[in-house]
């Protein structure tokens, strides 16, 4: 199925903006309440207070210690360059967008990169795959991915930023990944509401790069917080559908347990690192590791053991019959991807 038609769609979650001016006008409303909720604000009329700011660093400041009596009292906020009001949000809402507006513009601008880590076919030591790992395009500008989707989740961008982390990854391969090796490419559940609807923005990017779907591989995060099995199955086959390919990731660590590969039957499982780290030498997780290799195989699915370290981890997993492996025993990821650092053992 083709794409390319699609290429201004995108629902109102993966559409949600945010202009934050440097000078404006803060505006505070509530239906009900008439009680002055800041000491420097303005009475615009009955129900809006006003509070003009030069600065938007410093409006922060001033409405950090109202913040509990804002969101006690249900008010609503609203920022503005003009003598009229823009989106209200709830202050809650309205306040978590101030305290990460870095972070917010970042997401807004779509200022990313794709750092890629190697993945290793474990029978001939061969390079399988890349795994797409997003990073600020701005080397200066350190910011932790896991903090970032958290501020994402927070102020309700969660559905942009993980569809331009897709959408990055896709365009990282361009000149960088042989056709036939295979990425990795993380996606978030949650910010996929319609699968049908909200997935057209990333196909119809395969579509224009000329990606092959079978070089992609979309694998599940965040699988401690998934409760709506069903929702995730119509996610998976949609992908499946465009002849892409879907991971597991961290099965043994929250929601991503065995019992789930039958119900989801993913193309691929990735096995937490915390059975990994030192699997040579702990029977636990030895017998751990050959009850989803067993598993596995009986329904057709993949093993990838991720954070190997150690030369011992990794012969271990290639005896027990992992498929990949992934670590910086590897590779660590890099902007330019490298060939794996082990041939053989």
């Amino acid at each position: 199925m083709k794409w390319g038609y699609l290429l201004n769609t995108g629902c109102a979650n993966c559409r949600t903006t945010m202009n934050f001016y440097e000078t404006g006008y803060l505006y505070l409303f509530h239906e009900e309440c008439n009680i002055k909720p800041l000491r420097e604000a303005l009475q615009k009329d009955d129900h809006t207070y006003v509070l003009p700011y030069h600065n938007i660093e410093s409006l922060y400041k001033i409405l950090e210690p109202y913040a509990h009596i804002l969101v006690e009292q249900g008010w609503t906020c609203s920022i503005s360059n003009s003598d009229k009001p823009g989106e209200y949000y709830f202050a809650e809402v309205f306040l978590n967008k101030m305290k990460y507006r870095d972070m917010i513009e970042l997401i807004q601008k779509g200022e990313f990169v794709s750092y890629l880590q190697p993945i290793m076919e474990l029978e001939k030591y061969e390079l399988y795959a890349y795994e797409s790992l997003l990073r600020s395009a701005d080397p200066s500008r350190k910011i932790n991915p896991g903090q970032l989707f958290k501020a994402a989740e927070l102020t309700g961008f969660h559905s942009m930023l993980d569809q331009r982390a897709r959408k990055t990854a896709i365009e990282s391969r361009v000149g960088n990944i042989e056709k036939g090796v295979k990425s990795f490419i993380n996606f978030l559940p949650s910010t996929i509401y319609n699968p049908e609807y909200c997935l057209k923005h990333t196909f119809q990017i395969v579509d224009k790069y000329g990606v092959n779907p079978e070089d992609l591989v979309f694998e599940v995060v965040e699988t401690e917080k998934i409760e709506d099995v069903s929702h995730l199955k119509s996610v998976l086959e949609v992908y499946k559908r465009e002849g892409m390919k879907v991971a597991l990731d961290d099965v043994g660590s929250g929601f991503a347990t065995i019992e789930m590969l039958s119900l989801l039957q993913p193309d691929i499982v990735k096995i937490d690192r915390s059975y990994i780290s030192g699997c040579d030498r702990d029977t636990d997780k030895q017998q751990f590791l050959k009850t989803v290799i067993q598993t596995a195989r009986e329904l057709g699915i993949s093993v990838l053991a991720e954070g190997i370290e150690r030369k011992e981890e990794l012969a271990f997993c290639k005896e027990v019959g992992v498929n990949y492996g992934q670590g910086y025993l590897i590779g660590k990821p890099a902007l330019v991807p490298e060939k794996p650092l082990i041939s053989a053992l």
